[in-house]
């Protein structure tokens, strides 16, 4: 049975046990990229038919845009809930929760469809979308800490890198996979389905396949020696810390006029003649932004509404990117603690002297040569670990 977070496991003897890594982070590495992915597309899967699903269900455009939007407003709320229920439950208990909400809320989306006495359409779809976005503050937090608790070093970065890319990921397979899907309002059922199965398979890995939390050995002499601060000193901790407010401040916008765009995407094209959410502000602020066009437009939107011109919403979120990245480069600069912590190695098992010096000559003793062969203590006194070589 694994011992808590941050304690070093011994062997027999009572001598600290050698980092380990375990087949199994695999699978786990597995589960959190599927479970990532398919909320991703749960999120944005209405948004690139959003006409096709307001002229269906006889909703206006902004109720289909708040089916992407409550991502982001239920996140403000349950995201510091999400992470203390990381450090509470763990990884394994976490994401397992998540995987539950994710396949729940993808079948409530599916109600409607399939059952002809549903008096509110909309009422599921965003009764669906708030357990999947209840999901997604566990899904998103989770990549960061599957690396360092399962992971060795030198894959601690692919493997963050995979889960955390695996969200992404299921946004392009949204914007993809919905207009493929949905040609015609008849098409919506099959989509929501489609979006199912791998809310379900996840949830089944999930619940399957994961066995525990942390492994019964740390994979690095970090995971071995992490501490996790109490909840609320580490908040407090993390606001004292500037190198962590501007990284949250850029990174976060950043990625609220990512996900903005992604949920507009389909309504700014559309008017332009194309055919097939600090979030919440930029969201809303972008669509007030928008104005009725003063000459007439190619627009294919089929929601029946006039279009828009979204010059000037594209015009500020282009400039909040600049802004963002120009404060990332100047004023983020940081060490990686966690790398210099490995790069120094393990303690050594006894301390050594400072110094090693030959003893004065004595008469009839040995050559110094042959005296500096016989060391008084052991051999790792005489050289400096490895890890400490590395950078």
């Amino acid at each position: 049975m694994a011992g808590p977070a941050g304690a070093v496991p011994e062997a027999a003897g009572g001598a600290p046990r050698s980092p380990r890594a375990y087949a199994r982070r695999w699978v786990f590495l597995l589960v959190v990229s599927l479970l990532s992915c398919s909320n991703a597309t749960l999120w944005l899967s209405f948004a690139p038919v959003a006409d096709i699903i307001a002229q269906h269900f006889l909703l206006s455009m902004a109720q289909v845009g708040w089916l992407s939007l409550i991502y982001l407003v239920v996140s403000i709320p349950f995201g510091i809930l999400a992470i203390w229920v990381l450090d509470s439950v763990g990884l394994r208990g976490a994401t397992i929760l998540g995987a539950w909400l994710n396949f729940a809320g993808s079948m409530l989306r599916a109600l409607p469809c399939v059952a002809a006495w549903v008096p509110n359409t909309f009422a599921f779809f965003m009764g669906g979308q708030s357990l999947c976005a209840l999901a997604q503050n566990l899904v998103i937090f989770s990549p960061a800490k599957l690396a360092a608790l399962w992971f060795p070093e030198h894959q601690r970065a692919t493997a963050n890198m995979i889960a955390t890319m695996s969200n992404p990921l299921g946004i392009l397979v949204a914007n993809v996979l919905s207009p493929a899907l949905v040609k015609k309002g008849e098409d919506i059922p099959l989509m929501l389905g489609v979006y199912s199965i791998p809310a379900g398979l996840a949830c089944l890995l999930a619940t399957v396949c994961l066995w525990e939390s942390v492994p019964p050995t740390p994979p690095s002499v970090g995971a071995a020696s992490s501490t996790s601060e109490n909840f609320l000193q580490g908040l407090k901790l993390l606001l004292q810390n500037k190198a962590y407010v501007i990284l949250a401040v850029c990174f976060g916008g950043g990625i609220g006029i990512f996900s903005s765009f992604s949920a507009l995407l389909e309504q700014i094209l559309c008017a332009n003649g194309y055919s097939n959410a600090q979030g919440v502000l930029i969201m809303v602020l972008l669509t007030v932004l928008t104005v009725r066009p003063e000459v007439p437009s190619s627009s294919t939107c089929q929601h029946g509404e006039d279009p828009l011109d979204w010059t000037v919403s594209l015009l500020l979120m282009a400039s909040l990117c600049t802004l963002f990245t120009c404060v990332l480069v100047l004023f983020f600069h940081t060490p990686y603690r966690r790398l210099q912590a490995e790069s120094a190695g393990p303690p050594l098992p006894w301390t050594c002297a400072p110094e090693l010096r030959a003893p004065p000559e004595a008469p009839g003793s040995a050559p110094p040569a042959q005296r500096l062969q016989e060391p008084p203590g052991p051999a790792s006194c005489l050289q400096e670990p490895k890890d400490s070589l590395r950078l």
